[in-house]
């Protein structure tokens, strides 16, 4: 299967020196599913040195990424459940996120950080069970879910002058240095532009009627190999500089259109070369970083 995925990992680099630069503050870059797909350990080793620590969703994405072994950053896991084990999560250096008494409790000894609610009602502590929740573990640190403003404003004001270290903001809020606080935890913007994913064309010629399952017209048609069994979808691409269109997926393979110069060999971008996670979004109904990470894990990655 000719489907390749290029990732540039200067370019993730450069938007964390930028992003460091812009706010001041320290550097927390997720890594979650793989870090969007992107893959854990290149791009933790591209920037270990600009960042304060990692944030992923569950402890074992840490653990098999080596993240601690490989950086020397400590990791905060956003959902710890009762089959972590504190002492495991100590001998990986994992902190916790807790929203709970029970798991303020469980993982005292772990340094975990408290998630506080403030709007996304989902593995948080409401803001007024907040002192209940400091008298349950020595929390020093505490963050929150944010995606407007307003919610950052809220955590600020509920913790401000507490003496912890607070952190809201994610990608989304890195042009509201209200919501900076004592650090930031970019996702989609360190990988922004940083993926090229392409595949071949299989096929490709003039169509006489009708094409594919559905019946669709288009005077020239390519076939790539790649179906909604790698979660393909129909949106755009790019051919030879040119927007095109997936027209139509099947299984393992998608109709494409094409230009008459466009010839079988030729590359089909599916992400890259000014086509953007988002605008590829926007197609597909979903949101950017679910475009990234399916786009990105259809072929083999290449490190450039």
């Amino acid at each position: 299967m000719s489907i390749r995925t290029k990732v540039n990992l200067a370019m993730v680099r450069r938007h964390a020196e930028e992003i460091r630069a812009k706010t001041g503050v320290d550097l927390i870059p997720v890594l979650k599913a793989d870090a969007y797909g992107l893959g854990a350990v290149a791009v933790a080793d591209a920037i270990s040195d600009l960042s304060s620590g990692w944030y992923v969703f569950r402890p074992s994405e840490a653990i098999e990424s080596r993240l601690w072994d490989m950086t020397g950053r400590s990791t905060i896991a956003a959902v710890v459940l009762p089959e972590d084990e504190p002492q495991q999560l100590l001998a990986n250096h994992i902190r916790p996120g807790v929203w709970d008494a029970a798991g303020a409790a469980r993982y005292a000894i772990c340094d975990p950080v408290l998630c506080v609610d403030t709007g996304m009602q989902r593995f948080a502590c409401p803001i007024e069970k907040i002192n209940e929740m400091r008298s349950r573990a020595p929390i020093a640190e505490a963050f929150t879910h944010a995606v407007k403003r307003e919610q950052a404003e809220l955590f600020r004001q509920a913790l401000g002058g507490s003496g912890l270290r607070m952190h809201a903001a994610g990608s989304a809020l890195l042009d509201e240095p209200g919501a900076w606080l004592d650090a930031v935890r970019p996702g989609l913007a360190l990988y922004h532009d940083a993926v090229r994913v392409s595949a071949r064309l299989v096929q490709a010629h003039d169509t006489r009627g009708t094409v594919g399952y559905g019946g669709f017209s288009c005077q020239r048609v390519g076939v790539i190999l790649l179906g909604y069994s790698n979660g393909m979808r129909v949106g755009p691409c790019v051919v030879n500089g040119r927007r095109q269109q997936v027209m139509e997926v099947g299984m393992q393979s998608s109709y494409v259109s094409l230009d008459a110069s466009d010839v079988c060999g030729d590359e089909v971008v599916l992400l890259g070369d000014g086509l953007s996670p988002g605008e590829v979004a926007r197609s597909w109904g979903c949101s950017a970083q679910q475009a990234l990470l399916t786009i990105a894990r259809m072929g083999e990655k290449v490190y450039e």
